[in-house]
């Protein structure tokens, strides 16, 4: 278990969500959350609630995976996390994109 890493994912006190991943195990990392360990995202948010982990042979994967799914809109993150593919390829395709970027202005060059 020394060479592996979860992926979890967190449900703040505000609704967001909190992507992280840790070698620890999770009743720990949720605990420090909770506790206000870590300055930062969380420690506003209290209390934090896990609602997804998955498991990485390599902490590497783990890393790729968090990185990956930070940048994805809500509606994809909740579809992966209910293992809903079929949801996620759809949103996909239809490029839903994240609420912090917003296109070009009408009249700008792009």
């Amino acid at each position: 278990m020394t060479e592996g890493a979860y992926l979890y994912i967190l449900r703040c006190a505000d609704g967001s969500y909190y992507i992280g991943t840790t070698r620890a195990g999770l009743d720990i990392r949720v605990a420090q959350h909770n506790a206000g360990t870590f300055a930062g995202y969380t420690s506003a948010r209290r209390p934090v609630t896990l609602i997804f982990s998955q498991w990485f042979d390599r902490i590497t994967d783990a890393i790729e995976c968090e990185r990956k799914l930070k940048k994805w809109s809500r509606a994809k993150k909740e579809a992966f996390m209910r293992g809903d593919f079929a949801e996620l390829q759809d949103l996909a395709k239809r490029g839903s994109h994240h609420p912090s970027r917003r296109p070009p202005a009408a009249g700008s060059s792009g």
